[in-house]
């Protein structure tokens, strides 16, 4: 099961934890894992060409941690829609993805 935690402070989220892996279907045939893999990476794409000191991440096999340190509207528009889009996924595959 992939697990999704993240913490506020002055309600602006400043840390996301997704560790694990769906286990939905085989390794390269997972849509699960690959959908949250696409969500996280896009966006932290997308936050590094705004302002690439904005973020910290660590990425390894089945965990990825991403410390946001600057934040402005964009950075917490960008991150509050990348959890919008895992509760989504939620939804539909609770057996496979849990938001904390």
């Amino acid at each position: 099961m992939i697990k999704i935690s993240y913490k506020e402070e002055n309600n602006h989220i400043n840390y996301v934890k997704i560790s694990g892996h769906a286990n939905y279907a085989d390794e390269g045939f997972d849509i699960v894992c690959a959908s949250v893999s696409s969500i996280a990476i896009t966006t932290i794409n997308a936050i590094i060409r705004i302002d690439e000191e904005s973020i910290v991440y660590r990425d390894e096999d089945g965990l990825l941690e991403i410390g946001i340190v600057k934040d402005n509207d964009i950075v917490d528009l960008l991150i509050i829609n990348m959890i919008s889009m895992f509760e989504e996924l939620e939804e539909q595959y609770k057996d496979y993805i849990k938001i904390k």
